[in-house]
């Protein structure tokens, strides 16, 4: 089983989403666990106030390191091996050669940042790993989190169905920018408007070797 430790200001915003389907069936057969950690809980004074103005000025505010700092070591106790995952725009590209190495782990902490980040403090601290989904920003760490678990957890014995589901060129959808091939089910025929669409000959055929084929070249 892998254990994956979210640190996040907003738990509800994932949960949903690793509750469910697959995931949730995962995590009722214990092949994969998820815990949260808010850093709220682990900060001091009366409003537990974790973010705070930004030194040399600048927009928004960023997360202190202490409640972060307090989170992180509540997770990772005295377990051995632990993997600390920091997102950031210009980390390591996430991809399936990641997410597979990932799949050996026994605890991934993973740091959900928010406002305008995390105090850089604490990734040095923790000696954590600077990832990135892509290039782009979001407004939290909590999708970034969320995706690496479901990347990951394909990897992890049991998750899945069949193990024809891991191959790469028939993913739902792919991490490192190649495009799963075009899918089709019934009708054979789809009528829509006044036009025809039709399902591709070669899958009718049973012919595996050009359907095969034919995948290779829809991925390019």
């Amino acid at each position: 089983m892998i254990h994956f430790h979210i640190i996040t200001l907003f738990p509800e915003a994932i949960e949903p989403y690793l509750s469910a389907s697959i995931l949730g069936r995962a995590r009722e057969k214990k092949r994969i666990k998820v815990s949260y950690y808010d850093p709220k809980e682990f900060a001091v004074g009366k409003h537990r106030r974790v973010d705070q103005r930004p030194y040399g000025g600048g927009p928004g505010m960023v997360l202190e390191p202490n409640a972060m700092l307090r989170a992180a070591e509540k997770a990772i106790g005295r377990k051995k091996g632990v993997e600390t995952i920091f997102f950031s725009t210009d980390g390591k590209q996430f991809d399936e050669r990641m997410a597979k190495r990932l799949s050996r782990k026994r605890d991934i902490v993973l740091i959900a940042g928010r406002y305008e980040g995390v105090d850089a403090r604490v990734r040095k601290i923790l000696k954590a790993k600077k990832v990135s989904i892509g290039p782009y920003v979001l407004t939290g760490g909590e999708l970034p989190a969320a995706i690496l678990v479901d990347a990951v957890s394909r990897f992890v014995d049991g998750v899945l169905g069949k193990a024809s589901s891991l191959e790469s060129s028939r993913g739902t959808y792919r991490l490192a920018g190649v495009a799963s091939p075009e899918v089709y089910t019934r009708p054979e025929v789809l009528r829509w408007k006044g036009k025809a669409y039709r399902v591709p000959k070669v899958l009718l055929t049973g012919d595996h070797k050009r359907i095969d084929e034919w995948k290779t070249k829809r991925r390019g």
